[in-house]
């Protein structure tokens, strides 16, 4: 008995047709998504190099700056190798906050001492401001000295016979830093300068600074 061939049926034309535009389709999607994916991963890398470059650049908060351009003392008045007792020495220091950040530096109540001797001799508080972005606040600070705590100091009679008393300051600042709402710092700023005041030429001299800083 001959063998019966089998023969497969030949797959209609546009059966083949309908297959071949599914399989085109089906890679073109492909394609789009894995185009569509690399787009996203590459807009993603951009912007976290973008947030990056912003966040130590732009949005880096800087330290502020204290400094005392001049001080001067009125009202020194001494009598018999004695200062008077009925008159309140004032020393006027005109300072600067230099904020060097691109937002504002706010800052509530201020304080200065003065030393002498180891001792506080005067003290005043300063009230709360701001230094605008990029800019330097000038401020005149007024400060009463007490006569008799200057004179109650030991060594004050060996200072007067050498014509110079050495005094010295602490100044502090605190206030916060805020970047459009996202980045923020509480900065505290404390200045120490200690300078000497010869009584003959009524004016400071040999003044050093030194800049503290507390986050």
């Amino acid at each position: 008995m001959a063998e019966q061939q089998q023969v497969k049926p030949l797959v209609p034309a546009a059966f083949r047709d309908e297959e071949e535009a599914l399989s085109t389709q089906l890679n073109l999607r492909k394609r789009r998504y894995v185009q569509c994916c690399g787009c996203i991963s590459a807009l993603s890398l951009i912007l976290a190099v973008v947030v990056l470059v912003l966040f130590f650049t732009l949005f880096r908060i800087h330290d502020p700056k204290i400094k005392i351009n001049s001080v001067t003392i009125q009202r020194l008045e001494l009598i018999n190798g004695s200062l008077r007792n009925d008159v309140n020495v004032t020393l006027l220091a005109d300072v600067s906050v230099t904020n060097p950040n691109v937002a504002t530096f706010k800052f509530s109540n201020s304080t200065t001492l003065i030393y002498y001797g180891g001792r506080v001799i005067g003290e005043a508080i300063h009230l709360q401001g701001q230094a605008k972005a990029r800019r330097t606040l000038l401020r005149n600070v007024t400060v009463e000295l007490d006569p008799e705590k200057i004179e109650a100091v030991p060594s004050f009679r060996s200072d007067l016979n050498s014509g110079a008393f050495s005094i010295s300051s602490y100044s502090t600042i605190s206030g916060r830093v805020k970047i459009l709402k996202i980045v923020k710092k509480r900065v505290v700023v404390r200045l120490n300068c200690t300078m000497s005041y010869r009584i003959s030429g009524r004016q400071f001299v040999g003044e050093r600074c030194r800049p503290e800083l507390d986050f």
